[in-house]
């Protein structure tokens, strides 16, 4: 005779962590309610009789004309609220106090925004760290796992310890690297048997094409780093490393590849390194300057620039220096700006008409709105190791809304640096056009400066003369 044993898994509830479950004494009721719970019943005793007791104080600026849209300091409200002039209402939660106080713009966003646009926004903080071997460092990225529209890049920040390295690897995707901090020892050797190798500091820019194989050592200070990559859907977990190929290629093919015994390979790692820690590097770069017959790497075409030694352009909201092909020919379709916004100031409204723009941001906080055709408008903030994403010819601006300076990179899939000022295009247009379309005062109208004032002043924003200095930088 055969028995089955049929067996109910329920789910489990541990007691409270100090004493007894509530409700003690009474009668511990079933899983489920009855059927006299199912919609309307005289019985029912469901309803509040009376509304919760919420305290807070408005900002002066949530008092205003909702379309005024000035940044709310949530940071030092008590407790914030979605109100914006009569639009809103106060919320009793569940909330998450700690965002709703950084993302001002999300909880009582300006009464311009409309609509929904792509998701602009993707803290690094949220992103999945992975840790290296033995404290060797850290690596963490941003893709269209997290931001499923922003396609054309990607980016990792990574973080080497003194004597750290990222593995011998390489990868199909373009890597454009700006250091953030620290030092390092970049090296390559590419198709033509060309060899290269250079020590980078904060500040500093390096590039290597698709399928380069290459290597980065942090030097005695260790070194921070963001990786920008020219395809959204890049991941660092599927790079090309080099204990990869020797471990999944047989032995006797390694030992007919090098000419050595198949027990020369006894002893490489059973498993990946990717990041960890190894014989810090000589301070003399020019011991591991190892040559081939093909020799070094031309200069026109090295794979580092010296971004750190380059000055920035100065102007009254900030500054901002550019590197991009015209100065850096290697990174054939990278180019990028480092821009400093000072307290009060803004990087005016503009559009990336060939490209979209992935920005980091470096120190600092701001907020920009993006806007989408063609009605849709959204506010994001945004703090250190916060990425941003404006899809091209999609307008924005960047607003500091902090009290110290706000410092970004944008970086653009294009030949060279350029963008379209809102400004500069209302300025350059017949006043008659312009007026009889937006209803402007004339003497709005001629106090318009036909040049970009890419960085706003303080206070009310007053215009700057300057001319492009988006071009100036180039030297």
């Amino acid at each position: 005779m055969k028995f089955q044993l049929i067996v109910t898994l329920l789910p489990v509830v541990l007691p409270l962590a100090h004493g007894a479950p509530a409700h003690r004494d009474t009668p511990n009721p079933g899983l489920r309610g009855t059927d006299s719970l199912v919609g309307y019943s005289p019985d029912n005793s469901g309803g509040s009789d009376s509304r919760p007791d919420i305290k807070y104080t408005l900002l002066p600026e949530q008092k205003v004309d909702p379309e005024n849209g000035s940044y709310l300091d949530f940071v030092k409200a008590d407790n914030p609220q979605p109100i914006r002039g009569s639009t809103g209402s106060d919320d009793p939660g569940p909330r998450n106090y700690y965002y709703d106080r950084i993302n001002s713009d999300k909880l009582a966003p300006p009464g311009t925004d409309h609509g929904q646009t792509i998701n602009a926004q993707w803290p690094m903080g949220l992103s999945h760290n992975r840790l290296g071997i033995d404290g060797a460092g850290w690596a963490r990225q941003e893709n269209t796992n997290v931001m499923p529209d922003a396609t054309l890049m990607a980016g990792v920040d990574m973080r080497l310890a003194p004597a750290g390295y990222r593995e011998l690897h390489w990868h199909v995707a373009s890597e454009w690297s700006l250091v953030l901090n620290g030092s390092c020892r970049i090296q390559a050797v590419n198709e033509n048997g060309e060899t290269f190798i250079d020590d980078v500091t904060a500040g500093d820019v390096w590039f290597f094409p698709p399928g380069l194989p290459h290597s980065i050592q942090a030097l005695d200070d260790g070194v921070e780093f963001l990786l920008v990559f020219d395809d959204g859907d890049f991941s660092e977990d599927n790079t090309f490393l080099a204990t990869e190929v020797f471990l999944h290629t047989p032995r006797e093919v390694l030992s007919k590849n090098f000419g050595v015994e198949v027990s020369a390979f006894d002893k490489i790692p059973d498993d990946e390194l990717y990041i960890f820690k190894g014989t810090p590097a000589p301070a003399d770069i020019e011991k591991q300057n190892v040559t081939t017959a093909a020799g070094l790497v031309p200069r026109a075409k090295s794979y580092s620039y010296h971004f750190s030694e380059q000055p920035a352009h100065e102007v009254a909201g900030g500054s901002v220096k550019i590197v991009d092909p015209l100065t850096f020919p290697i990174a054939s379709n990278f180019s990028a700006a480092i821009v400093t916004v000072h307290p009060g100031g803004m990087r005016e409204i503009h559009w990336h008409p060939t490209s979209d723009e992935w920005t980091f941001f470096i120190s600092g906080q701001g907020r920009a709105t993006l806007f989408t055709a063609p009605d849709s408008a959204t506010t994001f903030d945004y703090r250190g190791g916060d990425v941003g994403y404006f899809p091209k010819s999609n307008s924005h601006y960047i607003e500091n809304t902090g009290d110290e300076d706000l410092v970004f990179v944008e970086v653009l899939q294009a030949p060279e640096f350029t963008d379209m000022a809102l400004g500069q295009w209302i300025a350059s247009t017949p006043k008659q056009i312009v007026s009889d379309t937006l209803n402007l005062s004339d003497d709005m109208l001629n106090n318009l400066k036909t040049e970009k004032q890419s960085y706003k002043g303080l206070g009310a924003y007053l215009p700057i003369t300057c001319h492009d200095p988006l071009r100036l930088t180039r030297s």
